[in-house]
């Protein structure tokens, strides 16, 4: 999926004529600290709440307010991972999305993503869910995906999480079985190690609620 695709109508970006006010007022409709300024339809740069709230006349137009605006934005071929990089990154809300020739196409945000991943990530599909954990140089996702389907199991989704101070890796599997002991103990009999698994039970009544209130609030 890129960056394209990903594009919401629902945030506007606010002009660099628009007042501070208003830029507020926009924030606390669209539930989002960033918003795009445009100048002639050009991305000038993203504007925060934060920067604002700094402000002591807010009834000046933007262009007043800030003679600079920092100016992360992502092009429309780019791919989803790239945009929750450079979202995390800029510790931002929303990201604007630009053509080859950098003209605004419009922004994504964090609530748009978010509920975007919950709905293409398996997180609905029953099943259960193992963390592995082992050395970078031993991870191997054909030999991980063999051991599951030995069992008659299938991977529905996987993510791997590092960290620089460690050359340890944890690779967390959904898997489309609510019975995994088999599983774990085939990993087992291959010297992995299983740092948390999540299977039939009162996980699943409690990561259906769990979904389900992050729905509700994506649609405050």
């Amino acid at each position: 999926m890129i960056a394209l695709e990903l594009i919401t109508e629902e945030i506007p970006p606010l002009l660099h004529t628009d007042k501070g006010d208003k830029a507020l007022v926009w924030m606390e409709e669209f539930k989002v600290s960033h918003l795009p300024v445009l100048k002639n339809g050009n991305y000038v740069g993203l504007i925060s709440e934060s920067a604002l709230m700094d402000m002591e006349d807010l009834d000046l137009s933007l262009d007043k307010l800030f003679q600079h605006l920092p100016r992360p934005f992502v092009y429309g071929s780019a791919h989803i991972y790239e945009v929750l990089a450079r979202i995390s990154d800029n510790k931002i809300t929303v990201l604007p999305i630009l053509d080859n020739n950098e003209q605004y196409l419009g922004c994504t945000d964090v609530h748009n993503l978010l509920q975007l991943i919950a709905n293409t990530g398996s997180i609905k599909d029953a099943g259960g869910i193992l963390v592995l954990e082992m050395n970078a140089a031993d991870y191997s996702m054909a030999q991980i995906g063999q051991i599951v389907e030995s069992n008659n199991a299938k991977i529905l989704s996987s993510f791997i999480m590092s960290s620089s101070d460690t050359t340890k890796i944890e690779v967390t599997l959904k898997i489309n079985e609510i019975e995994l002991d088999r599983i774990i103990r085939t990993f087992e009999r291959y010297d992995y190690v299983i740092k948390a698994s999540y299977q039939k039970g009162r996980f699943d009544d409690d990561m259906q609620f769990r979904y389900d209130a992050l729905m509700n609030y994506l649609k405050l």
